[in-house]
């Protein structure tokens, strides 16, 4: 099994370096990593962050009279993104086949849940089929961006981890029971149930510092959820999308919560089609690792 910090680029190794030798010179240990953890979590999750900023200021400052419409604006705009995402190196080509693979599951799944009635997209726009905006498959691209990402860039392992045709099948229930309950009984209780058992030993293993640390993957796929349910409450704020009955003032549904806790999984299977080099089905534990500190005015 290869090495995962071996896929890290040069310039993000440099970053990250120099963030931590600023933060370990100035804080306790402890808030060191603290800082540490919340700066490489918002660097793997800049794709999504950039979106949601995007919708946020074109929210504020978007005039229906304009020639573009706002919708057609945020397509173009993650296009761009993705594309100076892959010309900057921020993202490999590998990271871009999963971001593909999901940007498609989550389209397709945006065509089926608009036309049941499940949300809608109120404003017009020239980029929009079968009432869907283009730029909604981006939202779905940017989980799994985050996923690639946040991998990469804290030197994940997963272990021990369930047989990979396993977690192919658990995927391709939960994708497929989000269209089904429409027409059948809704199974998602048995989902949440299966991805306790199956994953519940499974430690998701990742570096802050020079010690190893860990965390429940079921207890990572929540936290991720809860991230991404805040960004789906700013999406209803700004008017994107809105739900049926829900007034732009009021939350979304904790339910939904649990939504994108099962689809977490389902983006995880997805990244695990094109990389599998940070599983291992027995359990590990990291080595401890040297730091290499940048010296003041240094380039590498």
């Amino acid at each position: 099994m290869s090495d995962p910090r071996l896929h890290i680029d040069g310039g993000t190794r440099r970053i990250e370096r120099s963030m931590g030798d600023w933060a370990r010179r100035r804080l306790p240990g402890w808030l060191a990593e603290l800082v540490m953890f919340t700066l490489k979590q918002g660097w793997a999750a800049l794709f999504g962050g950039l979106i949601l900023l995007a919708i946020l200021a074109t929210r504020a400052i978007w005039e229906d009279s304009w020639p573009l419409a706002r919708y057609d604006f945020l397509v173009l705009f993650a296009v761009s993104t993705q594309i100076l995402f892959l010309w900057a190196r921020l993202e490999t080509w590998q990271e871009a086949k999963v971001i593909l693979l999901f940007h498609l599951t989550g389209t397709a799944m945006e065509f089926f849940k608009v036309q049941a009635g499940s949300w809608s997209y109120p404003e017009p726009g020239l980029l929009k089929l079968l009432g869907v905006p283009l730029f909604s498959g981006f939202m779905y691209a940017a989980i799994g961006s985050y996923i690639a990402r946040v991998t990469r860039i804290f030197e994940m392992r997963f272990a021990p981890y369930p047989p990979f045709w396993v977690t192919v099948v658990l995927a391709t229930a939960i994708y497929v029971n989000f269209f089904a309950h429409h027409f059948l009984p809704d199974i998602r209780l048995a989902l949440f149930a299966a991805t306790v058992i199956l994953f519940g030993r499974t430690r998701v293993w990742f570096y802050i510092g020079e010690r190893p640390l860990w965390m429940p993957l079921p207890l990572a796929a929540f936290l991720a959820a809860l991230a991404i349910w805040v960004a789906e409450n700013i999406g209803t704020v700004t008017g994107t999308w809105a739900y049926p009955g829900q007034h732009w003032t009021e939350m979304v549904s904790f339910s939904k919560m649990g939504s994108w806790y099962l689809l977490l999984f389902v983006a995880f299977a997805t990244v695990t089609l094109v990389m599998r080099d940070f599983i291992s089905r027995r359990p590990v534990t990291p080595p401890r690792r040297a730091l290499v500190h940048t010296k003041p005015g240094a380039t590498t």
